[in-house]
């Protein structure tokens, strides 16, 4: 309705009352939680209370009712939460004395600057906007009187309920859907680095859509744990409004340490752990209960063909087709058959899992529940069947996913694995992981169930898969300590020494292969000595291969590509071949060629820079078809100082991402005009979006640059200003380190810091002003993480004295810290 201003009206019943009233309430020591929102709603109502009697008694309008609705209708409101409110009539009173009602109510409220959400209906009215909207529907199912005529608004929600209800089978799968819609335009709240506590899959929407679906009487949601994952959301959303001052429900970066400490936790990282908790336990719920909506709406519907079929007879009962010893299906869920006797029986838990997974079935919530309640523990070791069940789980592929989690929500994986506990929950903080640390888990033994074929010991890939990342969160370095709880994990579940010894290793080198084959000269014999002296057997490289593809899948689309796999792939070769006995040769330098030639010598007769660039794709990635890897960037100049920077900054000017360089010199006899040395690079780019630039563009660029004409540092300086985000994390300081006995013919010093515009150009120059040449560059990418490794020699060509190759590394350093 349009609202106008009203000319004359009764004073604000308590002046300054409800908002100092209000203030005090936010901002005191009082209790939080559910109190606070308790005594916030009852102080709204005494205040909206007064208003009503007030308007009521000034416009002279009866039979209308002042009706809560949503989360206010719950008793439920935050700091900044809006206020939904029905102003119902029974259409007995004009519409100019009802339209001045409203303004009497509705101006008070916007002039304290609380957002309203607001409508004036009859009780038809209203139960025709119910019907035409299932979000007004939802709300009404929370109606609450705050003041008036109590009985007609009492009356109104018996009518919607009954509404809901013969409704439900028509609109519970419309609930479901829009449901469906949101979680996968917001995403899952549980793996979110800034999950929307309200919208996303698992957040507070969905444990309004569960109470929508008890008010059906279709199904019921998974009592345990729910409301108390309900009440930490809230709690989160208190303390997310009163930190920022604002209507928000995203838990922004920036905003988690305040909101930790409002809420008495540590750090941020608890505060995630504590949130993703709960909204797994809803998630969880919530896909058990549209499950249990869809099983009940199916049978309802073939009650009347089966009778029609059966001349109206009685129906048989559900047939129950057995899976394996004491599981059986029945209604599309593994379930325990009636015989199965979980006291007696320790691996039953483990059984129905790998059933289940194995059938492609879910595992009955009523299945989990007895099995956690009645179940025996494993004995320590395990018994073999107990742990052939775990590898037959891992190896069911993506099926295996919701039925762990059916394990998990019950606490049976910490139960069987207690160093599952520790990555229970626990947030990775880089946005190229796609999931937190136990779904990462999970997803890549669910990756290496895809790859089983292609080692001889397929059960040490997948318990490698679930162990991997098992010491993130301790102190030090995670594959480290990950190892020696993945070994005593392995012990735990039954695996002999020698097998448990190489679970270990897999976890301590599960990073090996890709950070070696990205960051590492592989033509250096050195480098292929160190990794093979790591792995130790040929059978732990073919694990350790499967094992990196795996986890990088599973990562996230930024962590693997046909690139990567073509690297890894080259350095697994060349390990392999060491570990066969064939010693890695020192590679003698490859000759220049053609088109490298051709430009060598068009650059000593033009004195200036030569450029090709050539685009290219490479093999089919994984999931698609063929896959663009970038371009082929040569450039030839005469020898002179500064080139590496130049270069770097002039790629970066035109937003090409550079993923390796290598540098050479090529001495040209003088019968080919002219007698001198040639700086040959040869780089590997992308653009980081659009076309690629042309060429000439580049070349004229680079001149520039060399001869100084074009201010390349101030460039990418201001490109860098712009880029940074006004409010955001602090991100951590680089690093700078020389890996000692990286390679026999370079020193190699390594670089990890944050990604920006630049960052190459800014290192180049850095070691050039410390007179080193770098022979070549292996750059690698992976989200706002940037680890290069450079090797470098002196003006002589010969690695750096240890002195020396330390200084350069902190000047390096000291650069990037400016």
């Amino acid at each position: 309705m349009t609202s106008t201003e009203p000319t004359t009206g009764p004073a604000d019943p308590e002046p300054g009352g409800y908002p100092a009233a209000r203030l005090r309430l936010l901002q005191g020591t009082g209790p939080a939680g559910p109190p606070r929102r308790a005594a916030l709603a009852a102080l709204t109502d005494d205040w909206l209370t007064a208003l009503f009697t007030a308007a009521a008694r000034h416009t002279g309008v009866h039979g209308a009712a002042l009706v809560a609705v949503g989360g206010y209708g719950r008793g439920e409101l935050s700091p900044r939460s809006d206020l939904d409110l029905l102003l119902l009539h029974d259409g007995k009173a004009g519409p100019t004395a009802v339209a001045a009602l409203a303004d009497h109510l509705w101006y008070p409220v916007w002039d304290l600057g609380i957002a309203l959400d607001h409508s004036v209906r009859t009780p038809a009215e209203a139960r025709r906007a119910a019907g035409a909207d299932l979000r007004v529907q939802l709300g009404l199912l929370d109606a609450r009187p705050v003041a008036g005529d109590a009985a007609l608004a009492a009356a109104l929600r018996t009518a919607v309920l009954a509404d809901w209800r013969a409704q439900a089978p028509a609109r519970l799968p419309a609930l479901d859907a829009l449901c469906r819609e949101r979680a996968a335009r917001l995403g899952e709240l549980r793996f979110l680095l800034e999950p929307d506590l309200k919208e996303a899959h698992g957040g507070l929407r969905d444990t309004t859509a569960l109470r929508a679906v008890a008010a059906s009487w279709i199904a019921d949601a998974p009592r345990e744990g729910l409301a108390e994952a309900r009440r930490v959301l809230l709690d989160t959303r208190d303390a997310l409004h009163l930190t920022t001052g604002r209507a928000t429900d995203r838990l922004a970066l920036q905003e988690q340490d305040q909101v930790a400490a409002a809420l008495g936790l540590p750090d941020a990282d608890a505060l995630l752990r504590r949130v993703y908790g709960a909204a797994r336990t809803v998630a969880y719920a919530a896909d058990v209960t549209w499950r249990e909506v869809g099983r009940v709406l199916r049978a309802r519907s073939a009650r009347p063909r089966l009778r029609a079929v059966l001349g109206g007879g009685r129906t048989t009962a559900e047939p129950r087709t057995p899976l394996a010893e004491g599981v059986v299906e029945a209604g599309g869920e593994a379930v325990l058959a009636r015989t199965a006797r979980p006291e007696h029986d320790p691996v039953l838990p483990l059984r129905a899992a790998a059933a289940a997974a194995r059938a492609g079935l879910p595992l009955s919530r009523h299945a989990v529940r007895r099995l956690a309640t009645a179940g025996r523990p494993l004995p320590v070791p395990w018994p073999a069947e107990a742990r052939e069940q775990l590898v037959t789980l891992l190896g069911a592929g993506a099926a295996t996913v919701q039925v762990w989690e059916a394990l998990e929500a019950e606490g049976l994986i910490t139960r069987s694995l207690p160093a599952w506990e520790h990555v229970h929950c626990r947030p990775q903080r880089n946005p190229v992981h796609t999931w937190t640390v136990d779904r990462h888990l999970v997803e890549t033994a669910v990756r290496a169930s895809a790859l089983t074929r292609r080692v001889h010991r397929p059960d040490l890939l997948l318990i490698a898969a679930l162990l991997h990342d098992i010491g993130k969160g301790t102190p030090g370095d995670h594959a480290v300590t990950g190892a020696a709880v993945a070994r005593d994990t392995a012990v735990r579940i039954g695996l002999d020494r020698h097998d448990a010894d190489l679970v270990a290793t897999l976890v301590r080198h599960h990073l090996l292969l890709v950070e070696t084959a990205t960051r590492r000269d592989l033509d250096d014999p050195a480098t292929v000595r160190l990794v093979a002296d790591a792995v130790g057997g040929v059978t732990a490289l073919e694990l350790l291969h499967a094992l990196t593809e795996a986890d990088a899948l599973a990562t996230g689309p930024a962590a693997w590509s046909a690139w990567r796999a073509s690297l890894v792939a080259d350095l697994v070769e060349r390990v392999a071949a060491v570990l066969a006995g064939r010693a890695p040769e020192e590679p003698e330098p490859a000759a220049p060629g053609a088109e490298q030639e051709r430009l060598a010598v068009e650059a000593l007769r033009t004195g200036g820079p030569v450029l090709a660039l050539h685009a290219r794709t490479g093999p089919p990635g994984p999931e698609d078809g063929p896959e663009p890897v970038g371009a082929e960037l040569h450039i030839a100049l005469p020898d002179r100082p500064g080139v590496l920077p130049a270069a770097a900054g002039v790629l970066a000017l035109h937003r090409l991402t550079v993923r390796s360089a290598e540098l050479r010199t090529l001495e040209l006899p003088g019968g080919l005009g002219g007698f001198g040395e040639v700086l040959l690079l040869g780089w590997r780019v992308a653009a980081e979006y659009g076309p690629l630039p042309r060429a000439d563009r580049l070349r004229a660029d680079l001149v520039r640059a060399l001869d100084g004409t074009l201010d390349v540092t101030a460039r990418l300086a201001e490109r860098e200003a712009a880029a940074r985000p006004r409010r955001g994390v602090q991100a951590p300081p680089p690093r700078v380190t020389v890996e000692e006995g990286g390679s026999r013919r370079a020193t190699v010093i390594e670089v990890r810091a944050q990604d920006a515009p630049g960052l190459l150009h800014r290192i180049g120059r850095a070691l050039e002003g410390h007179g080193v040449r770098v022979r070549s560059a292996h750059v690698s990418t992976l989200g706002a993480n940037a680890v290069d490794a450079f090797y470098v020699t002196d003006p002589d060509g010969k690695p750096l004295p240890g002195e020396r190759a330390t200084a350069v590394a902190g000047t390096v350093e000291a650069a990037l810290r400016a």
